[in-house]
């Protein structure tokens, strides 16, 4: 016998959802798993489109620049612009330029795509130089990580220069037989190596990224549902800024 999913609704989660105006997706995991479009994804954006209920798709990965991250959902049939995105990338370039706003100069442990990321939005790279010394260290999920580099981030961190990791993720999510070490994970190195934490971790769960959206959309947080498959990101950004968490299994 099927569900009636109107049962199990309670008459505070039915008011909940009805005040929701837009959605926002976590992408690796939720949309889709690593080059893996889940079956149900374009179905569902349709009908979100449909009730005039809008999306945006967030990502705590910064692994790629928002152009790239387009192309990306091109290939696998979803149409997205640039309204639609928000990455780690732009919230940690939009924190450097409110807290530190004479920054320009950068040590990134980072994807060259995300790097160029950095450097459209006016910020230099610093190179792998003791004599190069950056204004702030900015610490992501970087798949091209170089071990000097790792070492050369330690070293800044150690000498106490202001100090930025893109999100709190452990491991990546990903459809091949391999664990993806996360941002998360090379802060933990450097911690253990040097004794220090980043300043700041921006990301899922620390709720900027939803309250750009609410900026940009002009919403309320109880207008947005958030829709991602961790608890940890997810699910506590939604509750720290206040919106309506949906978790994926």
């Amino acid at each position: 016998m099927k569900p009636n999913h109107n049962e199990v609704l309670t008459p505070e989660l039915k008011v909940k959802l009805s005040k929701i105006k837009h959605v926002a997706l976590d992408m690796d995991g939720t949309i889709y798993l690593g080059s893996t479009l889940f079956p149900f994804t374009k179905a569902f954006l349709a009908e979100m489109t449909k009730q005039g209920i809008g999306y945006s798709f967030l990502t705590n990965n910064p692994s790629k620049s928002i152009a790239d991250y387009l192309k990306k959902l091109e290939g696998l049939g979803i149409e997205a612009d640039d309204e639609n995105m928000y990455t780690t990338s732009l919230a940690a370039i939009d924190y450097i330029k409110t807290h530190y706003p004479e920054a320009r100069r950068l040590f990134m442990l980072g994807t060259p795509s995300m790097v160029s990321q950095f450097e459209k939005a006016g910020f230099e790279p610093c190179t792998d130089s003791p004599d190069d010394v950056p204004d702030v260290l900015v610490v992501a999920f970087d798949m091209t990580l170089e071990y000097s580099r790792l070492c050369r981030a330690a070293w800044w961190a150690s000498q106490g220069i202001p100090y930025i990791a893109t999100n709190p993720d452990r491991v990546c999510p990903t459809d091949q037989k391999v664990v993806l070490v996360d941002c998360g994970s090379m802060c933990k190195c450097i911690e253990h190596a040097t004794g220090r934490c980043p300043d700041i971790t921006l990301g899922k769960p620390d709720p900027n990224m939803l309250s750009g959206i609410c900026q940009r959309m002009n919403l309320e947080p109880s207008q947005i549902a958030m829709v991602g498959d961790r608890i940890y990101t997810d699910i506590a950004m939604a509750h720290n800024a206040g919106a309506f968490g949906v978790l994926v299994l």
